[in-house]
């Protein structure tokens, strides 16, 4: 009962410190317009750099990948149960999408899944984060070049770490950041999908 205890208190704490938003944080504490209420209404990394320029972008980013990553290290170096870890990393993720402190409306969830997934296993996240990268290179479409990183983690961490629990968490992770992007799925299908520095319609 007292580790289930503990688990449930962990995967909580990590929900409340998912559900904290850099992006409306970081736009409010530099003038800028609230990401909810401009372009594609996303409070993330992407749509900031839109409309807030690249400082309060690369900001936003690492604030949301904070948010997975230290979580997850946190548990790491107090719990060994693979289990509690994979909890506290989908958690941290269900707080950035789901905020408490938002409505339950909050952002597609790809830096901190990248947060995430470098707790979990350090070489698989950083292999995830060149595939993010080189396809952004490549593509100059951000959300395909989450997408297709994403789509590709769960193989990813499963071979560095042989983990059910940790690639499962990822997988749901994976399939809940998928959903996200529906509009943007939509849009890459009809080939409408807004590249990396242009304004969204």
């Amino acid at each position: 009962m007292e580790n289930y205890f503990t688990t449930f208190l962990f995967a909580a704490l990590a929900y409340l410190i998912g559900s904290f938003s850099t992006a409306i944080f970081t736009c409010k504490i530099m003038g800028i317009e609230d990401p909810r209420n401009t372009g594609s209404n996303n409070p993330g990394a992407t749509n900031v750099l839109r409309h807030g320029g690249k400082k309060a972008a690369i900001i936003t980013l690492l604030g949301d990948m904070l948010k997975g990553l230290i979580p997850v290290l946190l548990i790491s170096q107090l719990q060994t149960d693979a289990l509690t870890i994979a909890l506290v990393g989908l958690f941290a993720l269900l707080g950035h999408i789901f905020p408490i402190y938002y409505g339950f409306n909050g952002g597609k969830g790809v830096a901190t899944f990248y947060g995430v997934i470098l707790g979990m296993n350090w070489l698989a996240g950083l292999i995830a984060l060149a595939i993010w990268l080189f396809m952004a290179k490549i593509v100059k479409i951000s959300s395909l070049s989450a997408l297709v990183s994403i789509f590709l983690s769960p193989f990813i961490l499963w071979y560095f770490s042989q983990s059910i629990e940790l690639t499962t968490a990822l997988t749901v992770m994976s399939i809940l950041v998928f959903w996200r992007h529906k509009r943007n799925i939509k849009s890459l299908l009809q080939g409408s999908e807004v590249k990396i520095g242009k304004s969204a319609k």
